[in-house]
């Protein structure tokens, strides 16, 4: 990866300034070891009228992967041969961004020992970078920098010069010039719209990286345009966090408008004396409901089925009666998230040898899944078509057999209760269906006649005497150790197992 900072200059300002304001004297070329790779800082001219310092970024793509045990995204941006053949060591992202920081932190704080009248001296910048990856193209890379005060230039990568007929490829060069910034602003834009226009980051985004958005966006975030991107794509889209930083932003530009803190408008809560009790979520109660029926099951070893982002498989992990847990999703992005959420690469020996990760369809039946205890299907059949379902049923009660199986469904009588859901419409755009108390009783009932289950029904959440509850589950029991299915599968079924 490859950066470069000019300046100009004259005898009463010498660009040669740079060379203060970035720490790094012009006639050296300086080495720094970064977790994922080297950084080498050397100016390929350094005179009175102009001066250019270069960030080189050497990235290890093998420890890159090793670091990360091949888990998650820190060790791997995708899956199988993507986790050494992708764009990482070479077009801008997270890792020149990070690298940024560490190498240039004084800099982009906006200090200077030895000439602290520099920092906040605004001069003419130009930043280069050959290669960055722009998911949205050039007209968003313009309007990010554009309202920053940057002049900007973003030509396209073609795929390939020899075919222009295969069209361009996400790549921008991009050069930007702006007559009056100072250095820590230029770098604290680049710090975080580089991860942004990648729409990726290479470690874990916590709690933490809210603060770090809002340190280097201070003084151009909160009145950017396209702030609510920045925002969701540099806090990787977890929607929580986002919610957080949008909130922290709106209380900036109020305080702002007043000409006051921020600690003056934020307190209209004392945490002391708060004593009103918030609801607990839906979400929350499902896990829990589900956690209670396993443990009355005595369930040691858990398929989560559809695990999605890893929120139950979490939950299971800190129970140590749990001794096996195994989540399917058919998304490895998902997968690749609930990795992150596990922190999978971080996790002790024993703890890992519990949980595992896989890739697989519902609609086919999985040797991978048969000898289990139990297996959970939260909020997953209500994604599925009808016509596919059958195919479900099978994997799931036919091949896999677990002794004890939990569906949890969104109960579509409750939803008049929402105030904020429209009237017929659905809990969420991806839902094929949704059913009522009757209609999901009937096909539990179904299901456990044909494959050779017992069944009971649980409401989840409040309980109301006329819709019934937000969420229903059913508990299948297998009648008997030896009990077996009697449908025949299908030649598709067949030919999948």
């Amino acid at each position: 990866m490859f950066l470069t900072i000019s300046t100009t200059g004259t005898p009463e300002r010498p660009a040669t300034d740079l060379g203060f304001l970035l720490h790094k004297h012009p006639d050296n070329a300086q080495i720094f070891s970064t977790s994922y790779g080297t950084a080498h800082v050397l100016y390929p001219e350094a005179t009175v009228e102009r001066c250019t310092a270069a960030l080189l970024l050497e990235v290890d793509a093998v420890a890159l992967v090793r670091r990360g045990k091949g888990k998650g995204r820190g060790g791997a941006p995708d899956a199988a041969l993507a986790q050494y053949v992708n764009d990482r060591p070479y077009a801008a992202s997270s890792l020149l961004a990070v690298a940024l920081s560490a190498v240039f932190s004084s800099a982009m704080k906006g200090q200077c020992a030895a000439r602290p009248e520099l920092p906040a001296d605004p001069r003419p910048l130009r930043i280069e970078v050959p290669a960055l990856p722009a998911r949205g193209g050039a007209d968003l890379v313009r309007g990010l920098f554009e309202p920053l005060g940057w002049t900007v230039t973003a030509e396209p990568v073609p795929l390939d010069v020899r075919f222009p007929e295969w069209g361009d490829s996400r790549y921008v060069r991009l050069e930007l010039a702006a007559e009056k910034l100072t250095l820590a602003e230029a770098l604290r834009h680049l710090y975080v719209l580089l991860p942004v226009l990648d729409d990726a980051k290479h470690y874990w985004v916590s709690s933490d990286e809210v603060d770090k958005l809002l340190r280097a966006g201070e003084g151009w975030l909160p009145d950017h345009p396209e702030h609510k991107l920045i925002t969701s794509r540099y806090l990787s889209r977890r929607w929580s966090l986002t919610r957080e930083a949008m909130e922290r932003l709106e209380l900036v530009r109020l305080a702002e408008t007043d000409d006051t803190e921020v600690e003056a408008i934020d307190n209209a809560v004392d945490e002391e004396t708060d004593t009103e009790e918030k609801p607990v979520p839906l979400a929350v109660l499902r896990r829990d409901a589900i956690l209670a029926a396993l443990h009355a099951s005595g369930a040691s070893r858990v398929l989560d089925l559809g695990c999605g982002q890893g929120q139950l498989v979490q939950a299971l992990l800190k129970d140590t009666r749990f001794t096996e847990i195994v989540g399917v999703d058919v998304s490895m992005r998902a997968l690749t998230i609930a990795s992150r959420r596990l922190k999978l690469d971080r996790m002790g020996e024993r703890q890992a040898a519990r949980v595992q990760l896989v890739q697989g369809s519902l609609a086919y039946t999985d040797r991978r899944l048969k000898g289990y205890d139990a297996a959970v299907l939260s909020e997953v059949v209500e994604h599925l078509d009808l016509p596919r379902l059958p195919a479900l049923e099978y994997a799931v009660f036919g091949s896999a057999r677990p002794r004890t199986v939990l569906v949890t469904t969104p109960n579509v009588e409750y939803n008049v209760r929402w105030e904020t859901l429209p009237a017929g419409h659905s809990r969420h755009s991806d839902h094929r269906f949704e059913w009522t108390r009757e209609e999901f009783r009937a096909w539990a009932r179904r299901v456990a006649e044909r494959h050779g289950y017992e069944v009971e029904f649980t409401p989840v959440g409040l309980d109301d005497p006329e819709v019934g509850p937000p969420t229903q589950m059913a508990v299948f029991t297998l009648a008997t150790a030896t009990a077996t299915p009697t449908p025949t599968p299908t030649a598709k079924e067949e030919k999948a197992a």
